[in-house]
């Protein structure tokens, strides 16, 4: 019996993905990458094609039979990134490179869109194949295309994404929450500079840094449940230019990742609190830039249950696990927070394989075995929502 994965088509995949690794671009410039897109797309039949907002595309294709309209995300912008990766591939654009997989996220839907193309007849609705620039830079090319209209007509919306260190055929997924809500705080600390030697005479931003980053520390460990999960981290901390002067101005740049509203909610204002008691405690001013990013992914109960059951079919029940919860953020959550979705994990590979470093690592790389069952994954949701026999 022939599975579904089998019918994949995976040397284009394979084609596909290659070239867009050579040729990465970043967060909201993805302007050849949308092209080699629409021009994949134009040797498909049954397709209606349009572009909703800057470097987006999207692809419609309506069954022989009204229904439901279901959703099928691809993400397509690359990372400032130096490539490592032993690969016959490399990115051709010097500091800019596919280390999150999104080329093999394009390719694997194209892979899906190649085979649903053929199988007009047996589809009573709409596909929606949305390939997404800007994941990777807030404010998200996810909320632009929901502002846009993207989901005004969806009824579920799915999307995968590859991960190393997680053999090649393993499908794994979870309901309820699946990623963080990212935030990001910067904070500029205005003191009063004086030579090393008098520090009686200033107000110095360095010791009032480190009281405040102190502090934010102690926030997840004594104000929040064990039973919750929060995260921050301070990536930047930046004063002076010597060793006898004491610097007038500090700069702190953290993010906090939360997979609770009230928890989200929270952590923003606790940390505003801290900061601005602090400051006045030592008569320090402050300006604080507090952006909040991406929400949390978080998995519909019904659509996720139409992905546990597509992976039975696809890789089987051995191959199937249930995901962890992800602190990283993910701007899936954009569609999800409108409409009923859900966002599953692909094995691309284990460290025996090559393919140890994680996403966003100059080394990252995948296994391109996994490319038909993703593609799979993606034709197998869509039958079993729509299929006609």
């Amino acid at each position: 019996m022939t599975t579904i994965q089998e019918k994949m088509p995976q040397t284009d995949m394979v084609k596909w993905r290659r070239h867009l690794h050579r040729h990465p671009e970043l967060s909201f410039h993805e302007v050849e990458t949308a092209k080699y897109i629409k021009k994949v797309l134009a040797d498909f039949p049954n397709l209606e094609v349009s572009s909703l907002t800057e470097n987006s595309v999207i692809a419609i294709l309506k069954g022989n039979k009204p229904g439901k309209t279901i959703a099928l995300r691809a993400d397509i912008d690359a990372l400032p990134i130096v490539e490592e990766a032993d690969v016959d591939f490399p990115s051709e654009n010097p500091g800019v490179m596919h280390a999150c997989g999104h080329d093999t996220h394009t390719a694997m839907l194209l892979g899906a869109i190649k085979t649903l193309t053929g199988m007009q007849d047996k589809i009573a609705g709409t596909v929606k194949f949305i390939f997404q620039p800007a994941e990777e830079e807030p404010p998200g090319g996810a909320k632009l295309l929901v502002e846009a209209g993207v989901m005004d007509d969806v009824d579920q919306v799915f999307g995968l994404h590859i991960a190393p260190n997680i053999p090649v055929g393993m499908v794994g997924t979870r309901k309820g929450p699946a990623s963080a809500a990212s935030d990001v705080f910067t904070l500029k600390i205005q003191g009063k500079g004086s030579h090393g030697s008098t520090p009686d005479l200033s107000v110095d931003p360095i010791m009032i840094g480190v009281e405040i980053i102190t502090n934010l520390n102690n926030i997840v460990s004594r104000n929040i449940s064990p039973f919750d999960n929060a995260v921050i981290s301070i990536g930047e901390f930046n004063a002076g230019k010597t060793a006898n002067v004491i610097p007038d101005t500090a700069k702190i740049q953290g993010t906090v990742r939360t997979n609770n509203k009230e928890v989200r909610a929270f952590i923003q204002k606790r940390i505003e609190g801290i900061i601005d008691g602090i400051c006045k405690m030592y008569d320090a001013t402050y300006d604080l830039d507090y952006l909040l990013g991406y929400s949390e992914v978080n998995n519909d109960s019904d659509a996720t249950d139409i992905v546990m059951a597509a992976a039975e079919k696809v890789v089987g029940k051995e191959r199937m696990f249930e995901a962890p919860k992800m602190m990283g953020g993910e701007d899936f959550s954009a569609y999800t927070d409108v409409r009923p979705g859900s966002f599953f994990i692909l094995g691309g590979g284990t460290a025996a394989e090559g393919c140890g470093y994680m996403n966003h690592h100059p080394k990252f790389k995948i296994m391109e075995d996994c490319f038909p069952v993703g593609a799979g994954m993606h034709t197998q949701i869509i039958l079993d929502i729509l299929g006609q026999g």
